[in-house]
């Protein structure tokens, strides 16, 4: 037969889109070419596939060879299409027969010598092969990360000269059967290395059980990175579907080591140097940047004022939809972006305006300036605001008790999310407008006391509803099924 089919996947965000490699051998002057949008690296492909056959000792045909990539609009970038063009090209040569590669998808970069080198995206790809019932034909070295995915069946083979033997039927491979995904909530720092700090530690419990971003602002030294990093420990356990995306971005952006496939809710902590491509992903090939990588965890932005501009007001967007596209002239790409924002930011330049014990230097127009690098909208979007005070060196270093740990305080938190997600689905952060006024209903003298508080406060509709989430959230905490004047007064207190 001189024309064949062989199925592959493309990488397009966190899809994985099919793409049909169709080759056809026909009479005339030898040569091959490749044609459906490939990049360079796709169309370098034909050097290696070349070497590839012959040293795996297969002929190549001595005639006009035409690759297609199919669907023809679909930008093809990277080496994956190696192996499915020299297979096309032993189908299309009657060097393997066609029906055997009919229930398998072929993703894998082809040494000259004919061994399988891992690609990026194996786990987005093992996702998209398993949803049609057709095995996963990979690198030996990428096939435990395929293999994560539930109800995959993926085949693993060291070169092409083995892979062919198991199509031809000679040496039968065992395809793996799906591992399942894990997760695990050991290895972020506990909260009881927190000394002190109540009123941040009672706001922390809120922000993990409501999913609620938290603005953390005082004098240097005084723990606000220590609290911001005890989060990840508090939340809840990801969900099987969380792990998984998880799992699929990690190895799009930085494919995993053998055997490192253990998710655990991510804490990404980016320099204030970092460009906005950076924060929310971006490139030629857009790749995810630090937003994406944070999905289901926690996002840190230390010293927030010292950002940019431009890259803070990028993540405005991304905060509410919890997804960022990227767009470029030929496609465009979306990756998810769900996400909990701890920032952190000294109250003035030098750091101790308020500070009982060193005066501060500034003058107002130096704190007014420093303080507007931060736009009101993106402060806006932040539920708690929370000052951290300095604790004295008595309180530091005498003797004290403990505070809960997180594994107490998750506890609670789970317990809130669980209610969350049985009442509405989701936690309350995410409580879309419609379904405030039911979830969130007030009685008639807790709404006067809302309405009085927010026109005293001048708080906008977004500052509104995000006090009534977080006002939700306190009487969750407390399985209280209405809101009372206590928990509205309390989440008044934790806004600017």
């Amino acid at each position: 037969m001189e024309l064949s089919v062989i199925y592959s996947r493309a990488l397009s965000g966190i899809d994985a889109p099919l793409v049909e490699v169709e080759t056809h051998l026909s009479n005339g002057l030898p040569a091959f070419n490749i044609v459906g949008l490939p990049e360079t690296a796709v169309r370098e492909s034909k050097d290696r596939v070349r070497s590839a056959i012959l040293n795996s000792h297969f002929t190549f045909p001595d005639r006009r060879i035409t690759v297609n990539l199919a669907p023809a609009d679909l930008p093809k970038e990277g080496g994956r299409f190696d192996l499915p063009i020299a297979l096309g090209i032993l189908s299309a040569s009657g060097q393997i027969p066609q029906d055997s590669l009919a229930q398998h998808e072929f993703l894998a970069e082809l040494a000259l010598d004919g061994s399988l080198r891992p690609v990026p995206g194996v786990v987005a790809a093992a996702i998209a092969a398993s949803s049609k019932g057709r095995q996963l034909v990979v690198a030996t070295a990428c096939a435990p990360a395929a293999a994560i995915v539930p109800g995959s069946r993926v085949i693993s083979a060291p070169d092409i000269l083995t892979l062919c033997a198991h199509l031809n039927g000679r040496e039968k491979i065992e395809a793996m059967e799906a591992t399942g995904v894990t997760a695990t909530m050991q290895g972020h720092p506990d909260l009881s290395d927190v000394a002190g700090q109540e009123g941040a530690r009672r706001a922390l419990e809120i922000a993990a059980a409501g999913g609620h971003n938290l603005l953390l602002w005082g004098p240097p030294g005084t723990g606000k990175t220590l609290l911001a990093s005890r989060l990840p420990g508090i939340l809840p356990p990801p969900a099987p579907n969380e792990v998984l995306l998880g799992l699929a971005l990690r190895d799009i952006y930085s494919p995993s080591a053998e055997g490192d496939f253990v998710f655990q809710r991510p804490f990404r902590n980016p320099h204030h140097s970092a460009s906005a491509a950076a924060l929310v992903g971006g490139g030629s090939k857009p790749r995810p940047g630090e937003i994406s990588l944070a999905h289901g965890g926690v996002l840190f932005l230390d010293e927030l004022p010292e950002f940019s501009r431009h890259c803070l007001e990028v993540l405005r967007e991304p905060m509410e939809s919890g997804e960022i596209t990227l767009a470029r002239a030929s496609h465009r790409v979306t990756y998810p972006a769900r996400f909990q924002l701890v920032a952190a930011m000294n109250p003035c330049p030098c750091g101790y305006l308020g500070d009982p014990d060193r005066p501060c230097r500034c003058t107002p127009e130096q704190i007014q300036r420093y303080r507007s690098r931060v736009s009101g909208p993106l402060l806006d979007r932040i539920d708690l605001h929370v000052q951290v005070s300095r604790l004295t060196p008595r309180e530091l270093l005498a003797p004290a008790i403990v505070g809960e740990t997180s594994t107490v305080v998750q506890k609670r938190v789970d317990r809130c999310r669980a209610l969350q997600e049985e009442r509405q689905g989701n936690p309350n952060s995410q409580l879309s407008p419609d379904k405030l006024a039911s979830i969130c209903f007030l009685g008639e003298a807790e709404n006067k006391s809302l309405i009085s508080a927010a026109t005293q406060m001048h708080l906008s509709g977004r500052g509104l509803h995000r006090t009534l989430r977080v006002a939700r959230t306190i009487a969750d905490l407390e399985q209280s099924k209405s809101i009372g004047i206590a928990h509205i007064s309390e989440a008044l207190a934790y806004r600017y």
